[in-house]
């Protein structure tokens, strides 16, 4: 499997991908913004673009779609929720869970419903070692999507502890924006013990490339474990600093109820 990282370089700090066969060259564009840049860089790949699919409806995810499949005649995939609202127009194949994505003769993608970020959301997960998760909206490097617009905190909690929780843990993860420094900011408010998030912050040559389209920094499960306070539910030193915003918080709260105050703070962080 071959991957194609596209920064968009834009104030909402988007990536799009493309994901091809190394066998046929054919490839599968993910959430296309700028139809331009990535005809432009399949081109320079060799590469032909034979499918695009959208994680979910938001604009900055689905705007290039119309212009690119009409110079690819590539079919559109989509959220089979969001092809019966018409919140994504003209989708060709809806998408559910368990449903797969086949690209060229070799790369196999497997289609899991992330609610939350919106309702309609998917990500998709790449049957390789190690795995690929192309998590749109719902996980972003050291960070977890918001619920503004058409989404729900609980659902998305549940997203986490019954899908991403349980990937492997040398599953890579590749976001839909680039909120690497400020998630990992948001962490070592909430975790100010937190080493692992300061090493990082140190070394700003990890987080600062955000003008090129290399990957700042490609992280696993296992490093989203230390860094991304959305995975440390646990943490005691996180539940303590969020009594102190939330005092009616309870003594024991499980989980759901720390994942969801944290992704409240973050609100108004």
């Amino acid at each position: 499997m071959l991957i194609k990282k596209l920064w968009m370089n834009n104030s909402l700090r988007n990536y799009n991908y493309i994901v091809a066969c190394p066998d046929s060259r054919e490839a599968l564009a993910i959430d296309p913004l700028d139809h331009r840049r990535v005809l432009a860089a399949a081109r320079d790949e060799g590469w032909t673009i034979t499918q695009v699919l959208n994680t979910h409806e938001h604009g900055d995810h689905i705007a290039g779609n119309q212009q690119l499949v009409r110079e690819t005649g590539a079919p559109l995939l989509a959220p089979a929720t969001a092809a019966a609202s018409g919140d994504i127009p003209s989708v060709d194949i809806p998408l559910s869970e368990g449903d797969t994505v086949t690209v060229g003769t070799s790369v196999t993608l497997d289609v899991l419903e992330t609610p939350g970020h919106t309702m309609c959301h998917i990500s998709l997960l790449s049957r390789t070692d190690p795995p690929h998760l192309f998590s749109g909206d719902t996980v972003f490097n050291a960070g977890a999507g918001n619920c503004h617009n058409g989404g729900d905190a609980a659902a998305l909690y549940r997203t986490f502890a019954e899908k991403i929780f349980k990937l492997p843990g040398n599953t890579f993860f590749y976001p839909g924006h680039e909120y690497f420094e400020s998630n990992l900011k948001f962490t070592w408010a909430c975790e100010p013990g937190n080493a692992a998030v300061r090493e990082i912050l140190d070394d700003d040559g990890r987080i600062r490339n955000q003008d090129t389209d290399d990957p700042l920094l490609l992280c696993t499960l296992d490093m989203e474990r230390q860094h991304n306070v959305f995975f440390r539910l646990d943490n005691e030193e996180i539940i303590a600093n969020l009594r102190k915003k939330f005092p009616d918080m309870s003594n024991a709260p499980d989980a759901e109820d720390v994942f969801i105050k944290l992704r409240q703070l973050r609100n108004d962080w």
